[in-house]
């Protein structure tokens, strides 16, 4: 038999973060393709990502077919678009000025699952990309990650609406991953919960 479900945040009723979410609007648009493997996991922040902020758009999908309607979208709209990923060609965040309101394309998944995004999707290679210079250690301890510069998704859109955006609160964001992580943990058992503290 399966859990019950929360109706608004669909997180198990056992773990439900409606009293932790605080919906906010951003002038960035923030978009997300994530890799079909991530939709069902329970750990995925980009949920959250979507309670908190309600015009985050999720596409989900791998190849260049899946993502028909988000290139549609893209080449109707007037916004710069910049794709969200650390390469050699990628500028940083805090050394481009924004004038006028951006696009932001996030890829959801592993380091290896969102490289393997970019390598199907030709057209992601050739947008202009933006990275992150990060100072401070990720807090989603609950997933495993392969690189020190790994952040969650959520965390992620945070840092680069706010480097976008700088009068703009992230705090609903954070706050909403904190209580994830938290409320995991807490329900780990005591053996399990000293390797995340």
């Amino acid at each position: 038999m399966s859990r019950p479900i929360c109706p608004k945040c669909h997180y198990p009723l056992k773990a439900c973060l409606c009293e932790s979410i605080e919906s906010m609007q951003v002038s960035t648009e923030l978009i997300v393709l994530q890799d079909p493997s991530e939709v069902g996991h329970a750990k995925n922040s980009v949920r959250l990502l979507e309670l908190v902020i309600e015009d985050t758009q999720v596409y989900v999908g791998e190849c260049p077919d899946d993502f028909t309607q988000l290139r549609q979208h893209l080449e109707q709209s007037v916004k710069p678009v910049y794709l969200v990923y650390p390469s050699e060609q990628s500028e940083d965040v805090e050394s481009v000025s924004f004038d006028e309101d951006v696009i932001l394309l996030f890829l959801d998944g592993t380091w290896r699952k969102a490289y393997k995004l970019l390598q199907l999707n030709p057209w992601l290679q050739g947008l202009p990309a933006l990275h992150l210079d990060i100072e401070s250690a990720s807090n989603y301890k609950i997933r495993k990650a392969s690189r020190i510069d790994s952040l969650s998704t959520l965390e992620a859109a945070a840092m680069m609406v706010k480097a976008i955006e700088p009068h703009q609160e992230v705090s609903p964001l954070l706050n909403a991953l904190n209580a994830m992580v938290n409320q995991r943990i807490s329900s780990m058992p005591d053996s399990v919960r000293k390797r995340y503290e």
